[in-house]
């Protein structure tokens, strides 16, 4: 329905411009003029109705706009060329005659294909809000500032060119009417009714364009403006349809990929906080209850997940065996090797034949899995006897247990030959015994992230610093050692983020 009102007001506009700008079809019958243009319109209508789905809806939806476009305005020079020829073969009219009627039947065209064009648009435009596609980004970018100024330009060219083909027309026949006072005014007001009437024409599409182009910009707008305020409160599901190549479609585009790129984060962020709760769930969730043993331990990561890792478990004969472990790396991925290493050290404990025997049982079990990815855990097991009053441990690449004993108040490195798990498989690990301890011994079994925190200035906290704190807090519970670690590293690295996990271990054998 669209272009058959363009075309029928192209039919009238072009029949009386081309009355006005050429002195031959001057002298012929409108009606003449006309049953041609009508001719050539209905012709190029007919054309129209068989073509553009061939020739516009096969394209790329980004390209379409630009296609109907050079469609629509080729139809229009046809039909111009067409009424030209009828003109020239029926009324005699020579060829160079029909060049103004061409011309303005091409600007008409301009402005019919341009509105064409933008309906195009548009309608793209809704169906990609109603199916939610279009959102495959464009190869190339045409700014929007040079798509207005192309049709600025194109439009002042043309319709100043019209105008002073009418206006030198009536000039020169105003020249011949005569002096007659009525007669100049008749010419007059008819030259005057002529170009207010094409340039009313042509003004009306200008506007018509104008606001085609702000239907289109609102509805722009509008799309992202609610997909944003979806993305705002939390709705991830929409995206903008890319349908143009201007500045709005890069827009659109910068919109989906940070859209894509939230909804990324939020699916880490939930696989982050879903491996932390398992995690979590692996450490110990009640305190040992054991006569003679106090036993406090905690794990704090410098990310959501880490790689250390402590236990306890309760052995064959009344025995414990408490452990503190660490995995290379930090993050997901050495949780991940970290609760491997615990899985394996969980089922080697149903069949428990010593720390050296459970330690070697693990590591053939990691080097299947760390064999090509070079990761590698460090740990310590500590076998308690509380009854015999035996300790006995496998320091499997992991710094030294501390041992304090109250009647010296000296320090004792629980040392001993070991390889960290995961490096080879040839390696067997021997076990170290030390017989009885004094009452209100403390030993400390830590990850470096302890140690080797450093302050502002570069500074570690250092082995020294831990052998202080246990000192003066020693005769108090294992819990109460352990916050006194904790609190006195957090303060002496206050200011400075924390580089690795950290993961303590006290047991106070009382």
């Amino acid at each position: 329905m669209r272009i058959i009102v363009h075309y029928v007001l192209a039919v009238a506009i072009c029949t009386v411009y081309g009355s006005q700008v050429d002195q031959m079809m001057a002298v012929l019958p409108p009606l003449n003029l006309w049953v041609d243009l009508l001719i050539a319109y209905a012709t190029a209508y007919i054309l129209r109705q068989l073509l553009e789905k061939r020739i516009v809806n096969p394209v790329d939806y980004l390209t379409q706009a630009r296609r109907q476009f050079l469609f629509d305005f080729s139809l229009n020079i046809y039909a111009g060329l067409l009424a030209a020829f009828l003109n020239t073969v029926i009324q005699g009219f020579s060829i160079l005659s029909m060049i103004a009627l061409v011309y303005g039947v091409a600007t008409y065209g301009f402005f019919i294909a341009l509105d064409m064009a933008l309906a195009r648009e548009r309608m793209i435009f809704l169906s990609a809000s109603e199916h939610v596609a279009f959102t495959v980004a464009p190869k190339r970018f045409r700014s929007i500032t040079h798509r207005f100024l192309v049709v600025m330009v194109v439009t002042a060219i043309s319709v100043s060119v019209v105008i002073i083909l009418v206006i030198s027309l009536d000039m020169a026949w105003l020249t011949k009417v005569g002096t007659d006072p009525v007669s100049i005014g008749e010419a007059v007001w008819d030259i005057t009714y002529e170009i207010l009437f094409i340039i009313g024409a042509l003004l009306g599409h200008g506007i018509n364009l104008i606001f085609s182009y702000i239907r289109i910009l609102k509805l722009l707008f509008k799309n992202e403006t609610c997909v944003l305020e979806k993305v705002s409160r939390g709705d991830l599901n929409s995206l903008v349809p890319v349908i143009t190549q201007d500045e709005f479609g890069l827009s659109a585009v910068h919109i989906n990929s940070m859209i894509e790129g939230l909804r990324h984060r939020i699916q880490l962020l939930t696989s982050l906080k879903l491996a932390e709760e398992v995690q979590r769930n692996l450490l110990p969730v009640a305190p040992l209850t054991m006569p003679g043993i106090d036993l406090s331990g905690t794990s704090i990561y410098c990310e959501e997940t880490g790689g250390d890792y402590w236990d306890y478990l309760l052995l064959p004969g009344g025995r414990i065996g408490v452990v503190v472990a660490d995995a290379s790396g930090h993050g997901v991925d050495a949780a991940l090797f970290m609760s491997t290493a615990r899985a394996f050290l969980i089922s080697g404990a149903r069949h428990y034949a010593g720390p050296a025997n459970l330690l070697d049982e693990v590591n053939s079990y990691l080097i299947r899995d760390s064999e090509f990815t070079c990761r590698f855990i460090s740990m310590f097991f500590l076998e308690i006897d509380a009854t015999g009053r035996t300790l006995c441990w496998v320091r499997a690449g992991h710094k030294p247990a501390l041992l304090f004993n109250p009647v010296t108040a000296g320090f004792q490195e629980l040392r001993g030959a070991g390889m960290a798990l995961g490096i080879t498989a040839d390696f067997k690990h021997e076990e170290s015994t030390q017989v009885d301890w004094c009452s209100q011994t403390v030993i400390v079994i830590s990850t470096d992230g302890i140690s080797e925190s450093r302050n502002h200035s570069g500074e570690a906290f250092g082995t020294h610093r831990i052998k202080e704190i246990i000192r003066r807090h020693a005769s108090e519970s294992a819990d109460c050692i352990k916050s006194a670690l904790i609190k006195a590293s957090q303060d002496f690295r206050t200011g400075t983020p924390q580089e690795d996990d950290m993961t303590l271990l006290v047991v106070k054998l009382v």
